[in-house]
């Protein structure tokens, strides 16, 4: 980000790719239950009642995008845990908190005929 208060373009295109990502309705649902902590595949399908399937393509997603880490058991490798990646979500907190901040709205000008008139 610059500090004129414009942000540098290739955010923005960060920024759409994660937006897609969080664009669908069980994604946010299982970021919201990850966000209250690491949970695992079984425990994820109980509170949000997918599919394993399904579940596991959201999953997929979400790690690929890296908002999500894994890890598997270190006594039994057959159950995977899923956290939150912390610098991410720091990350994105950060820029959307800047981008969407209203203190950076300011009065302009009109550019058109009304613009003109005014002045």
């Amino acid at each position: 980000m610059k500090e004129t208060g414009s942000f540098d373009a290739h955010p923005f295109e960060e920024a759409a790719a994660l937006l897609k990502v969080l664009a669908d309705p069980n994604r946010l649902r299982i970021l919201d239950v990850l966000m209250a902590g690491t949970s695992c595949n079984g425990e994820l399908n109980d509170r949000l009642g997918l599919p394993p399937n399904l579940l596991s393509h959201h999953l997929r997603t979400l790690h690929r995008a890296g908002l999500i880490t894994s890890r598997r058991d270190a006594l039994d490798g057959r159950w995977i845990y899923y956290s939150v990646n912390q610098a991410a979500v720091s990350r994105w907190q950060y820029w959307f908190g800047h981008f969407l901040d209203p203190a950076r709205i300011r009065q302009r000008c009109l550019c058109g005929p009304e613009g003109q008139q005014l002045a």
